[in-house]
């Protein structure tokens, strides 16, 4: 492979659009370029570690009796609808109707595709179990695609699915699939979590993430300081606050003018706001919800979301508040009626004598107390997780890890199979639903995550086996015949042995060669230049270390072939 002769278009400077690394990176070293907002076309180089990525997948899926087949990515839509997430996906996914008006839509995910499937040709619990996986492009429609490859609208996946006759069944499948997940993830090299998770609009009950650590990753987990619990931000429950022992207070209208929000009533009446209690209005599929939580504490959307899938959730908006006749900013619990589902938080428990909206602009009240001046109809876990929370397993403290999330496993029961009618005829002649699993990797998210994880200020610093190249034979002085031959030499003899070798051969200053193979993140650089042809050495540094050393021409090819044999 010769540098003039594929297809590297490296960048001096970081593109303006691009906000974290893997993203920068991936566009100057010349593996990425954005066609449009989140589709990007996959270089050489990104499609080689892209292909080595897919190769560890396979084998290891192949290794636990994995399956695998290709299904379209132009899916008809009645088995979406048949599941209502043809509804429920809305605007996410790309729709589209044939030339005969037949709705159509580009595959986000494959429950739809693969229960029938099995359904069809597989009708007997003799045929059972069976696990079948593809690789295959995948197609959401982001609302605000960033990140590069981390949020877009088109995207590499391994899914799987499995096919139980009964619950332990699909036990065994997902606990053969966890492994073979943590076996893939060892063997990428990249430093990674497994988190309780929420299923969120793929359902199902018991899931786990796979979760690759990352500064920059939008994917938050929580931790025990003490090691013993792992959970998704919006799957964690911090432990419940023991309940306050207080004197009941009478409950008293106060004046707070133009104190709509829950720092300036903390203000005017001079007390902490985790004191005050919060009334966030919902709207759920046009029913009034109302959620308490503390003043200094947050609503997790997405977890009341869950509790109410797969109906339409939304905060309310200004119209919201006017029409149903709320005064926004001073809402107090006291004044809802039935016909509005209350739902606190636990940590409500905890409090007494709670400061609240009074129902009347520029209006709180004091003294407001659970049971005798409000009524809570469901008590659920959904205030955001903060650090200092404490650890519902040991009383520990917790604290907010980033992440980004590159598998998914998921027990799905009959989520799918009911809606679908799959069914298998069992052993005593009767016909019962599929047991299912599901089990996503993104490899594309991988190959962003690698870089996030292994970068330093001069470009990317690939893991070997997962690099584009193991060796890059850079001629320092490309006009020199001298240096040309023997740097072919060099090229030559590498690849005779099996090294993935790659030449930059082009006309180009060495500076500019040197800082591209820091950028694109070569294991090992072997150089070629006059100055060490005169004294009979190349240079060689190891991009991890940045270790430097010279070798003989005679010992070039085996000193280059050692180093890469104990690089990381």
């Amino acid at each position: 492979m010769r540098l003039t002769k594929t297809f590297v278009p490296t960048l001096r400077d970081d593109p303006a659009d691009a906000e974290i690394a893997s993203h920068r990176l991936l566009l100057r070293a010349g593996f990425i370029r954005r066609l449009t907002a989140g589709v990007y076309t996959s270089l050489p180089l990104a499609l080689r570690v892209i292909r080595k990525v897919e190769a560890i997948v396979r084998e290891e899926m192949e290794a636990s009796g994995s399956i695998e087949i290709r299904v379209p990515i132009v899916l008809p839509a009645e088995p979406w609808k048949a599941t209502g997430r043809w509804q429920r996906y809305g605007n996410e996914v790309f729709k589209l109707e044939d030339r005969h008006g037949r709705e159509m839509m580009l595959g986000p995910t494959e429950e739809e595709v693969f229960a029938p499937l099995v359904a069809g040709d597989l009708p007997s619990y003799r045929d059972l179990p069976i696990n079948l996986f593809q690789v295959e492009w995948k197609y959401r429609d982001e609302k605000r695609p960033r990140f590069g490859l981390l949020r877009g609208r088109e995207f590499l996946m391994k899914d799987a699915y499995s096919f139980d006759r009964d619950e332990a069944g699909m036990r065994e499948s997902y606990r053969v699939m966890y492994e073979a997940y943590e076996r893939i993830f060892d063997r990428i090299g990249l430093g990674y979590v497994i988190v309780e998770a929420d299923p969120g609009s793929i359902g199902g009950g018991i899931n786990h993430e796979f979760m690759a650590l990352a500064d920059v990753g939008e994917d938050l987990f929580v931790r025990c300081v003490n090691g013993d619990y792992l959970a998704d931000i919006e799957a964690a429950t911090p432990e419940a606050a023991p309940a306050v022992e207080a004197e009941l207070e009478p409950m008293v209208e106060v004046e707070t003018p133009g104190a709509a929000t829950i720092e300036l009533v903390a203000a005017q009446l001079g007390i902490d706001e985790a004191r005050t209690l919060k009334n966030v209005m919902f709207d759920v599929d046009g029913q009034t919800v109302a959620v308490l939580v503390p003043g200094d504490r947050e609503v997790s959307e997405k977890k009341l979301a869950r509790l109410y899938f797969p109906k339409v959730v939304r905060a309310f908006d200004d119209d919201d508040f006017e029409r149903r006749g709320y005064a926004k900013g001073y809402v107090g619990p006291h004044g809802f009626d039935r016909d509005v589902a209350v739902l606190a938080d636990p940590s409500v428990r905890a409090g007494a004598n709670w400061v609240t909206g009074a129902n009347r602009t520029d209006m709180h009240v004091t003294g407001m107390n659970l049971e005798r001046d409000f009524r809570v109809d469901r008590w659920e876990a959904l205030v955001q997780i903060r650090d200092g929370d404490r650890c519902p397993i040991d009383g520990g403290e917790l604290e907010v890890g980033r992440s980004i999330v590159v598998g998914h496993i998921y027990q799905l029961s009959t989520e799918y199979s009911d809606p679908l009618r799959a069914s298998f005829q069992d052993e005593d002649g009767s016909e019962k639903p599929y047991m299912m699993g599901c089990y996503g990797i993104g490899i594309t998210r991988i190959l962003a995550a690698l870089v996030e994880q292994n970068h330093d200020g001069e470009g990317i610093v690939w893991p070997r086996h997962l690099a584009p190249f193991d060796v890059v034979v850079i001629l320092a002085n490309a006009d020199d015949e001298p240096v040309r031959t023997e740097a072919e030499r060099i090229y030559a003899a590498l690849g005779q042995r099996g090294i993935e070798v790659v030449i930059d051969d082009r006309e180009e200053r060495a500076g500019v060669k040197f800082a591209d193979a820091d950028l694109i993140g070569y294991p090992v650089q072997v150089t070629v230049g006059k100055r060490g042809l005169a004294a009979g050495t190349v240079d060689l540094k190891v991009r991890a270390s940045g270790e430097r050393s010279t070798a003989t021409l005679e010992d070039a090819v085996q000193a280059a072939t050692d180093l890469l044999a104990g690089a990381p």
